[in-house]
């Protein structure tokens, strides 16, 4: 008798300690094709996102209930490509409340592919946490004969769920890997493994676990001087394509639209044309943030002061960032200063 009731003792005390405890995890639903619904099973390439509510999408994956506590929150219902800065502002900031909450153990948001990077890059930069932030989305709707939305939420849910999962910055999880927010990129728009990382992925979610392998070496999080809860707008910032025959009418209009940052979104190394580089040059003159960068698709990393002075151009270069998250960070920059030495300083630490 005396040993059943020192079992049970043990027990409850278990409980009083959290040992058998869930994690609680929050998913913000903003639409996209993991929402999306195709008239047949077999339609993965045309549909329409945004359409299936967050209710309806937890409801398909009922495993989630085996692996954490959650519960959704209808943030938009919105394809991603028609996200506004003052979208991704809106949702950083709800993910900022929920993560100073104790109740709160780590965050999902569901998304569209389209711009998904640069609004989980922006999450990275400026939400002040320690607690797992992950981006998901899928390449097919819910619709699909081979749908990958429900594996992908589950496995975003379990990375959340895991306090491996703390202090890495926002992550992406997709087709079985896990991504940091920085330096992923949608390289593909028709396979389920669109997503890559020209540095690698962090790590892997396989049969409800998580196995990681490395770890991003620049800022984010609490490390970051840009916090959510300082920002309420972000400069206009425009990206400009470079290309052969390239012209000068674009880049006036945008000056003229009231941008205040261009990211020239150069050839190579983010050469820019000798058609348009006076252009920049009188741009830059009158107060204009000139950043080179490259849409070299498989991962563009500009040198400064290759292809062009940047040094006596008064120009930034974007590193290894693409012209769409370069976008989001000289945006973010621009909130804190105009001197192009600060963005450049920026650019390299994050």
């Amino acid at each position: 008798m005396m040993n059943y009731l020192k079992i049970f003792v043990a027990i409850l005390m278990c409980f009083a300690m959290g040992a058998f405890a869930q994690s609680n995890v929050i998913i913000l639903a903003t639409g996209g094709t993991i929402a999306g619904a195709g008239a047949q099973s077999t339609n993965s390439a045309s549909y329409q996102a945004a359409k299936v509510p967050v209710d309806q999408l937890l409801l398909g994956v009922p495993e989630l209930n085996r692996v954490a506590k959650v519960r959704g929150e209808q943030v938009f219902q919105k394809a991603s490509e028609s996200l506004t800065d003052e979208d991704i502002v809106l949702l950083a900031k709800r993910v900022s409340a929920l993560a100073k909450r104790s109740d709160v153990d780590g965050i999902v948001i569901t998304h569209g592919t389209d711009t998904l990077e640069e609004t989980c890059l922006f999450l990275s930069i400026t939400v002040h946490t320690d607690k797992p932030v992950v981006c998901v989305a899928s390449m097919r709707p819910s619709t699909a004969m081979s749908a990958d939305g429900p594996l992908n939420l589950l496995s975003a849910v379990t990375v959340a769920a895991d306090r491996q999962s703390r202090a890495k910055g926002a992550l992406i999880v997709m087709n079985d890997e896990i991504l940091s927010a920085r330096d992923t990129s949608k390289m593909m728009n028709i396979k389920p493994n669109a997503f890559i990382s020209p540095w690698g992925a962090l790590g892997m979610v396989l049969e409800g676990k998580t196995y990681y392998f490395r770890t991003l070496a620049k800022r984010f999080g609490k490390h970051s001087e840009f916090n959510i809860d300082e920002i309420s707008t972000l400069p206009d910032v425009r990206v400009i394509y470079g290309h052969g025959n390239a012209k000068s009418d674009l880049y006036y209009a945008a000056a003229q639209a009231g941008a205040k940052a261009i990211i020239h979104a150069g050839t190579g190394n983010g050469s820019v044309a000798g058609a348009v580089t006076p252009t920049l040059l009188e741009l830059r003159s009158k107060g204009m943030q000139i950043v080179r960068s490259s849409h070299v698709n498989a991962g563009g990393f500009v040198l400064r002061n290759a292809e062009a002075n940047d040094d006596q151009n008064g120009w930034v270069v974007a590193h290894d960032f693409n012209p769409q998250k370069a976008r989001i960070l000289t945006a973010l920059a621009l909130t804190k200063t105009s001197d192009p030495k600060e963005i450049q300083r920026i650019f390299w630490e994050y």
